[in-house]
């Protein structure tokens, strides 16, 4: 009796080591495929850092861009608007001329 049970007893470790080798391969298996979806998610998340980074450059040198004909457009409009002071100042002057010139013209007509 005690053979048989012996026998029985390693015939169950047998089918314990044998179930036991197949969860093992079935485990490899299952972090090979981790692994994989691991690397192709970390292919993945590179590839969007680098998108970004290059959309966030392209933006950046847009932003410089505006910036750069912003700051040109403002120094033309004070440059115009400088110009356009220098006329009327010159407008205003010429027309004080005209009065001082009637002013003559009147106090004349007024002594004769």
């Amino acid at each position: 009796m005690r053979i048989a049970a012996l026998e029985a007893r390693v015939s169950e470790l047998g089918q314990r080591v044998r179930r036991s080798e197949q969860d093992a391969a079935a485990a490899r298996v299952l972090a090979g495929g981790a692994d994989r979806d691991v690397t192709e998610m970390s292919a993945e998340i590179w590839g969007f850092r680098e998108q970004s980074t290059r959309v966030l450059n392209a933006m950046r040198e847009d932003l410089t861009d505006l910036r750069s004909q912003v700051d040109n457009g403002l120094a033309e409009m004070r440059n115009g608007f400088t110009e356009m002071r220098g006329k009327l100042e010159a407008a205003a002057d010429g027309q004080q001329q005209i009065v001082g010139l009637l002013n003559t013209l009147i106090n004349r007509g007024e002594d004769s």
